[in-house]
């Protein structure tokens, strides 16, 4: 059997934290250049593609500036930085809660992706530390959404980010999440929820649809008061939106939540009023290359519990 060939470093430097593009050029097709393939593939408008090659931003293995007429090579790789969108910057900090030479443990405040991802490159939690603490070679060992706020894994190595990575995949990390949501009186909790959930790539809300279920949470009450409560969630899966779609099952919607149980329109750019009452608080977890045992709480607050009428008022949020 053939052994893929090993992918060359990048020979561009990331940009504000935000690694370059790397295109693979595939085997088969009649592109006869690069420049056919990767406006094929790349733009939809030829002149996108006409000004990258014009400016030299388009470069191969070797550093130097693929020509538009260069040859389409099967298995060629090139390099370039993506347009950065403009972004409107999240007002609140990203708080480092450890740190040590294989791993670093963020505290996400809501409103920040985890990860570049589409309209999102410099403003989310890696671009960021990769900024302010130092270290290009950071990376996601999983993902909170955008709208959750909480602890976050990073590592450190990239030669050790499956290992983190697969102690997610392997259902070995002890993930508690804190809500706040309605009370209902005739909830019988603490419960556990199984259904399937489906997320269709390109609609925003998942759904539980009938089959054997795929998600797993357990909901406990903690309190309630004044007809909301704070509630523990243990997702033994981690399907998108999971405890979200859970949470709403039960009649009991995550305060602040934009999709359950109704979609509703985008959020003007820099409106961080009523956040999503939704917290990673706690994980737990052995390192697998230390051994050492860790156990990491977020050290913030949900806002509709601690100061309601600030939460729900127009004030920025906090």
């Amino acid at each position: 059997m053939r052994r893929k060939a090993p992918v060359p470093p990048s020979p561009l430097p990331q940009r504000e934290g935000v690694d370059p593009v790397r295109v693979r050029l595939p085997a088969g097709g009649a592109w006869s250049t690069v420049r056919e393939h990767l406006v094929e593939r790349l733009a939809p408008r030829a002149a996108v593609i006409d000004e990258m090659f014009a400016a030299g931003r388009i470069v191969g293995a070797d550093g130097r500036a693929v020509t538009p007429e260069a040859a389409y090579v099967p298995g060629m790789f090139v390099w370039f930085h993506r347009e950065l969108p403009d972004e409107e910057r999240v007002p609140f900090p990203v708080e480092v809660v450890y740190r040590d030479e294989h791993i670093v443990v963020a505290d996400k405040p809501h409103f920040i992706a985890t990860t570049p991802r589409g309209s999102h490159v410099t403003e989310t939690v890696l671009a960021r530390l990769r900024r302010e603490l130092g270290v290009p070679a950071l990376g996601a060992a999983h993902r909170l959404d955008r709208l959750t706020a909480g602890l976050v894994l990073f590592t450190v190595r990239p030669e050790e980010r499956g290992a983190y990575q697969s102690l997610f995949r392997d259902r070995l990390v002890r993930k508690e999440y804190e809500a706040v949501a309605p009370y209902a009186q005739g909830l019988d909790l603490p419960r556990t929820v199984r259904s399937r959930i489906h997320k269709e790539r390109g609609v925003l809300a998942a759904q539980e649809v009938p089959g054997e279920p795929n998600a797993e949470s357990r909901i406990e009450l903690v309190e309630q008061r004044d007809g909301r409560a704070r509630y523990r969630l243990l997702p033994r899966t981690g399907q998108t939106h999971q405890l979200r779609v859970h949470m709403n099952a039960l009649g009991v919607p995550v305060l602040g939540d934009p999709l359950y149980p109704v979609v509703t329109g985008p959020v003007p750019a820099g409106d961080f009023r009523r956040p999503l009452q939704l917290l990673a608080r706690v994980l737990e977890f052995t390192d697998p290359v230390t051994g050492r045992r860790h156990e990491f709480s977020s050290g913030r607050t949900l806002q509709a519990w601690s100061a309601y009428d600030d939460w729900a008022g127009d004030g920025p949020a906090q």
